[in-house]
């Protein structure tokens, strides 16, 4: 086991000749073989250089390595406790005195000089001083300084990358003002340009640009739905009244304007106990048709049938049932038939007014409605009702 780690110590780097690395580049690209294979061939210890070397051939570059150890600078592969000459330590000196200088412009606030700070002063001293005796004073290894070099090369190659983007982004914006990033990255990458998005977003944030269309915003929306079971479940006939109730909306088109009329039926004998209109659906709107109710009749603990729209579903509307000692009830979501008894009513309505009528303005309007209501509830006789108006099938029950 020692003589092999002896062995390796004692290993001394090959040195490879131009038409060497040549030969085993050309022997690499004309077969179908691995690194490691032809490097085992032509003698080789790494498939890794070989590697390196193909990369180079491909690329157009030297075999020729320019690393410090090769450089023909007179202090080449210099050590700071061996000088030949007063020359040489003078100079050594100067390296070690101008680096302090600009090492100390860059302290940061433990007192400390970055490592990425003093790569930054190598490069700029190399030129004067050779770069083994620069690491030396900079206590930094000479493979991490061209590693660093390297990634430096590589940022601005990226930056340049990014710049050409940029202007392509610029011009497609200048067309296709309308246009976000998944439209300009689409483009980007017809033009030959494959750019992620998510690049290309960022890009367009640091240029400032975004569709001039519309943008997207945060939907905060409004409190939580109250839906109930539903209680009614199409047991529409009740045996009393102020038992169960029906409500809905339905809307009204006066001239270029729409009005919305709410009701709410007693599914006891289908008359219509409460309405109102407004040129806004809103909550308000049913808050009010129910607040009516509650001034004409008794609805402690009865049923108050709707569908699941917004404001039947909404906090408020959740609050005034409950201050009122009412149960809601909803359809199920689409089912209209669940409400049929108040559509039925909307049917009758439209068709029997709305669609014969011609309504001028509001005051019309509300008027119409007024008269048809009390026709419905005391004059169309049902069916249902033995043939009875709603009101007179009330009152005939009750005596």
């Amino acid at each position: 086991m020692g003589d092999f780690i002896l062995s390796k110590i004692n290993r001394t780097s090959k040195k490879y000749s131009e038409d060497f690395k040549l030969r085993a580049v050309k022997l690499y690209l004309e077969g179908d073989r691995s690194y490691k294979s032809v490097a085992l061939e032509v003698g080789m210890r790494s498939s890794t250089q070989l590697k390196d070397w193909v990369n180079r051939y491909r690329e157009g570059r030297s075999f020729e390595d320019k690393r410090g150890k090769h450089s023909n600078h007179k202090y080449n592969g210099f050590q700071k406790t061996k000088f030949v000459s007063i020359e040489e330590e003078r100079d050594y000196l100067k390296a070690q005195v101008a680096f302090l200088k600009k090492r100390y412009q860059n302290l940061n606030q433990g007192g400390k000089t970055p490592k990425g700070s003093r790569f930054e002063i190598i490069e700029e001293m190399k030129d004067k001083y050779p770069i083994t005796m620069l690491v030396k004073i900079a206590e930094v290894s000479r493979s991490g300084f061209y590693k660093w070099r390297k990634s430096a090369e590589n940022q601005q190659s990226n930056k340049n990358k990014e710049q050409v983007v940029k202007s392509h982004i610029h011009a497609i914006h200048s067309i296709r003002p309308y246009y976000g990033y998944p439209r300009i990255t689409d483009r980007l990458r017809e033009e030959g340009l494959v750019v992620n998005h998510k690049k290309v977003y960022r890009l367009m944030k640091e240029l400032e640009i975004k569709s001039v269309i519309r943008k997207k915003r945060k939907y905060f929306g409004r409190d939580e739905s109250n839906v109930y079971p539903n209680l009614l479940n199409r047991q529409f006939k009740t045996q009393m009244p102020n038992v169960a109730y029906g409500t809905d909306i339905t809307f009204i088109k006066v001239g270029s304007k729409f009005y919305y009329l709410s009701v709410i039926q007693d599914l006891y004998n289908n008359e219509v106990v409460s309405w109102k209109c407004s040129d806004r659906n809103d909550i308000k709107l049913v808050i009010g048709t129910v607040s009516n109710l509650c001034k004409k009749r008794n609805v402690q603990g009865s049923i108050l049938h709707s569908d699941q729209g917004f404001q039947y579903t909404s906090s408020k509307y959740n609050q005034f049932l409950e201050k009122n000692n009412m149960l809601g009830s909803h359809s199920r979501k689409g089912n209209c038939l669940d409400n049929a008894c108040v559509e039925s009513f909307f049917s009758h309505f439209k068709c029997e007014l709305v669609y014969l009528s011609n309504f001028n303005s509001e005051k019309e309007l509300i008027q119409a409605i007024e008269e048809y209501i009390h026709f419905y509830n005391n004059e169309r006789s049902q069916k249902r009702l033995n043939r009875c108006s709603p009101v007179k099938y009330r009152l005939t029950m009750a005596a």
